[in-house]
């Protein structure tokens, strides 16, 4: 058995921050960073994609990566998704582009570390 301290927050309580991402709409990407440290579990992220912001094709090399819709469209690969939609991404698969056209949250998982100065994103060209 590990010792240790399951990690709570409320998520309404904690900020909404620009979120760069290579190759994406500039100011059309926001997070929500609920934890970022595998070490206190999952990775997990809140993506605030704003109305016609466009995230690139890409991919990770470092964990695989899940994507339930919270609210509005998320429109993976072309594919319009609503909420309650539960996407999933292996390691290395190719993904995306992301947009919305009314603008969207999407609670990310993530299975390894997560650096918001240095992220694993690899954008397809």
């Amino acid at each position: 058995m590990k010792e240790g301290k399951s990690l709570t927050v409320q998520s309404r309580e904690m900020p909404v921050i620009p979120f760069p991402i290579p190759g994406a709409t500039p100011g059309g990407v926001h997070a929500t960073l609920v934890n970022i440290d595998g070490e206190k579990g999952i990775v997990t992220t809140i993506i605030h994609v704003s109305p016609g912001a466009v995230i690139p094709a890409h991919y990770h090399n470092d964990g695989a990566e899940a994507h339930y819709v919270i609210e509005g469209d998320f429109i993976n690969d072309g594919v319009s998704h609503a909420p309650g939609a539960f996407v999933t991404h292996p390691i290395g698969v190719v993904h995306g582009p992301y947009t919305s056209v009314a603008g969207c949250k999407v609670l990310t998982l993530q299975t390894s570390f997560v650096d918001p100065a240095n992220p694993d994103f690899h954008v397809v060209d």
